[in-house]
C-alpha cells in the first residue's frame, strides 16, 4: 500500500462552484461589485485645490470634519462590519460577495486620507483624527453599531449594517454633495459618488439577505423584531441629530442635513422591506444636493482620472498572431 493511500481526505473543505448557484442574487451582486471597481488614486483630487482655497475657513473646517467622521465609519465597516456578516453567510458565493464588500470598504476608508493629504497639512490631519476619536457622538454611533456586530443575532447585524451604510453615512455625504451641486470640489465629491454607488449595492444586497431571514420568522417574531428595529433607528437618529447640530449649526445647514438624513433613513428601511418612518421624501431634500447626486460624470481619460462612469478595459482572448514579431 502506498503512503498516499493511508492519508485521510478531509471532508469539510469544498471548492466554490460559480456554475452551481443557490441564490442568483449572489452572482448578480458579485458581477455588479466587480464591474464597479475603482481606486482613489485615479481621481485627481489636487484639481480641487483652487476651490478649497476659496472656501471660507468655517466651511473648510466643516468639510474636513465631515470627512473625518466618514473615515471612522468606513474603518468600522472594513474591520468589523463585513467580517461579521460573512460569518452568517449561507452560501460560498455570499462569502465571496462579503469579501469584495470588505475590501471596498477599506478602499473607501483610504480614499478619505487621499483627500486629507491633498487638502490639509499634517498638523490639520492630526487634529482632525483627534477630533473624531474624542467626539462623543461619533464614538456613541460607532459603539452602538459595533455592540450589535459583536453580540447581535444575524438579522440584527444586517439591520445595523444597512442603517449605517444607507442612513448614518449621509450626514457626512451631505457636504461634498452640496458643493458638487454648486460645481465646487468636484473631484472630492466624485470620490463620494463612487462610494455612494458602492454603498447602494451593499445596502440593497444586505437588505435582501435580511428579508430572506426575516420572512422565516413567525408573525409574532416579526412584530417583536420590527419593534427592536424601529427603536434602534430612533436611538441612532437622536444621536445623529446631535452630531449634525455640532457639525453644521455654525454654517446654517443643520435643518437641511436632518431632512436628508431622514430621507435616507426611509431608504434604509425600504432596503430591509419595511415601511418608511419619516414623512420626508426626495422632494423635501435641498435640490442642490439632489443635483449633486444626479450629476453625471464625463468619461474621464483612464490614465489621468476616473469618474463614477469609469469602465474597466475590455479583455479579449490571445491568438497566435499576438506572438508574431
Amino acid at each position: 500500500m502506498s503512503e498516499t493511500e493511508n492519508l485521510t481526505v478531509p471532508t469539510y473543505y469544498s471548492a466554490i462552484d460559480w456554475n452551481s448557484i443557490e441564490d442568483s442574487i449572489d452572482k448578480y451582486t458579485w458581477e455588479k461589485l466587480t464591474s464597479q471597481f475603482w481606486l482613489d488614486t485615479r481621481v485627481p483630487v489636487s484639481n480641487d485645490l483652487d476651490d478649497w482655497r476659496k472656501l471660507p475657513q468655517l466651511e473648510r473646517d466643516t468639510f474636513a470634519k465631515a470627512f473625518a467622521g466618514l473615515t471612522l465609519l468606513d474603518t468600522l465597516q472594513s474591520v468589523d462590519g463585513a467580517e461579521v456578516l460573512k460569518h452568517d453567510a449561507k452560501t460560498p458565493q455570499e462569502i465571496a460577495c462579503f469579501n469584495n464588500i470588505q475590501f471596498m470598504e477599506s478602499v473607501h476608508a483610504k480614499s478619505y486620507s487621499t483627500i486629507f493629504s491633498t487638502l490639509n497639512t499634517k498638523k490639520e490631519i492630526e487634529e482632525l483624527f483627534n477630533w473624531v476619536d474624542t467626539n462623543v457622538y461619533m464614538q456613541t454611533k460607532a459603539e452602538i453599531i459595533n455592540k450589535i456586530y459583536e453580540s447581535g443575532t444575524p438579522l440584527q447585524k444586517k439591520v445595523a449594517s444597512v442603517f449605517l451604510e444607507t442612513c448614518l453615512f449621509y450626514s457626512g455625504f451631505y457636504t461634498p454633495l452640496r458643493y458638487l451641486g454648486n460645481n465646487k470640489m468636484i473631484n472630492s465629491a466624485e470620490i463620494i459618488k463612487l462610494i455612494i454607488r458602492d454603498e447602494s449595492v451593499h445596502g440593497t444586497y444586505i437588505g435582501y439577505k435580511f428579508q430572506l431571514g426575516f420572512n422565516e420568522l413567525s408573525e409574532d417574531e416579526q412584530g417583536e423584531f420590527r419593534d427592536w428595529m424601529y427603536e434602534l433607528l430612533y436611538q441612532l437618529y437622536e444621536n445623529e441629530e446631535k452630531y449634525s447640530r455640532l457639525l453644521y449649526d455654525k454654517v446654517g445647514w443643520t435643518d437641511e442635513v436632518l431632512t436628508f438624513l431622514r430621507y435616507n433613513a426611509n431608504k434604509a428601511l425600504m432596503n430591509l422591506g419595511q415601511d418608511p418612518l419619516f414623512p420626508d421624501t426626495a422632494a423635501d431634500v435641498n435640490p442642490v444636493v439632489m443635483n449633486g447626486i444626479s450629476t453625471s460624470s464625463s468619461n474621464h481619460d483612464f490614465f489621468s482620472q476616473v469618474g463614477n462612469s469609469y469602465l474597466l478595459g475590455e479583455v479579449e482572448a490571445m491568438s497566435d498572431e499576438d506572438y508574431d514579431i
